[in-house]
C-alpha cells in the first residue's frame, strides 16, 4: 500500500509531493493523468524537485503509468538530480482506492491555493 507520507502532512511541499504521486498511479489512465495536470499548470511548486517531476511528467505526455516510470528517473536525473530514486519517491508499492482519494485531495488542496495575482501562494511569506 502507498501510504501518504505522514510527516508534515498538511505541508505545502507534501501537498505538492502527494500531488505528483498521484499523477504517476497506475490506477489512472494517462489522459487522466494530463488531464489532472492541467489543474496545475500555473501552480508554482515550493520544491525544485517537485516541480521537476511535475514538469517531466506533463513533458512526457500520455503515455502508459509503466512507460512513465521507466522514463521518468533518466529525465529527472538529466535536468539535475542525479540521485533521483522514484521507488523512495513515490513509496515501496502500488496504491490502493483509498491512497487514490488521498492523493487527489492534495491534488485539489494545491489548485485552491493558487494565489491571486499580487497575492502569496499558501506557505509563501509575504
Amino acid at each position: 500500500m502507498m501510504a501518504i507520507v505522514p510527516s508534515h502532512r498538511g505541508s505545502r511541499e507534501q501537498f505538492e509531493r502527494d500531488a505528483v504521486r498521484l499523477l504517476c498511479s497506475d490506477l489512472i489512465q494517462p489522459r487522466t493523468r494530463l488531464q489532472l495536470a492541467g489543474l496545475l499548470k500555473d501552480y508554482v511548486f515550493t520544491e525544485d524537485l517537485n516541480c521537476v517531476v511535475f514538469e517531466t511528467i506533463v513533458g512526457i505526455g500520455e503515455v502508459s503509468t509503466r512507460r512513465l516510470r521507466e522514463l521518468l528517473p533518466g529525465r529527472v536525473t538529466e535536468r539535475g538530480f542525479p540521485d533521483f530514486d522514484l521507488k523512495e519517491y513515490l513509496g515501496r508499492n502500488a496504491a490502493t482506492d483509498d491512497d487514490i482519494d488521498k492523493l487527489f485531495e492534495s491534488l485539489l488542496e494545491l489548485t485552491e491555493a493558487q494565489p491571486e495575482q499580487g497575492e502569496k501562494a499558501m506557505g509563501q511569506s509575504a
